[in-house]
């Protein structure tokens, strides 16, 4: 069985950036997820197309297809006084709510006695993600699994 819409893949990967540095493993706990439903970034989802149980592939994910672009209008400051007396610590992550009402994710980035800097960006927004996987099971998902977009039982989402 190869990797198309709606089937449940599981896998093991490395990710590594451009130096080589590893950012991220899967080790002995496979990823499982739901192909054709952008539950991964779309470059690796892309790559990953058509592949068969025990395939390695390696993938090379530029920013436009995996976390975007470096946007520096995320970049803010906060006055300190508005924060009250839980100032998070740099490098922390904190669910903020926009002018907007939309809530979003900002790591602080700076603390100061004036003010707290955030970022908004994800932590690897405008780097190329470098992908080492293997392919360990490909199965077909179930009606409700494709309903909810998403894997249920072992490796997957409860509900």
């Amino acid at each position: 069985m190869t990797i198309t819409k709606d089937k449940v893949v599981s896998m093991t990967y490395t990710l590594t950036d451009d130096e080589g540095k590893v950012i991220d493993q899967s080790g002995d706990s496979p990823l499982v997820y739901l192909h054709g439903h952008k539950n991964i970034v779309p470059g690796l989802e892309k790559a990953l197309d058509g592949l068969a149980v025990g395939a390695n592939a390696t993938a090379k994910v530029p920013p436009s297809e995996g976390y975007g672009e470096y946007d520096p209008k995320l970049k803010f400051a906060v006055d300190r006084n508005k924060l009250g007396d839980q100032i998070p610590p740099e490098g922390s992550l904190v669910q903020l709510t926009g002018g907007s009402g939309q809530e979003f994710v900002a790591r602080v980035i700076e603390v100061t006695d004036a003010h707290v800097g955030f970022d908004a960006n994800h932590p690897l927004a405008g780097q190329n993600l470098n992908f080492n996987v293997t392919i360990k099971e490909v199965r077909a998902a179930n009606a409700e699994e494709i309903a909810h977009g998403h894997v249920h039982g072992p490796g997957g989402h409860q509900h």
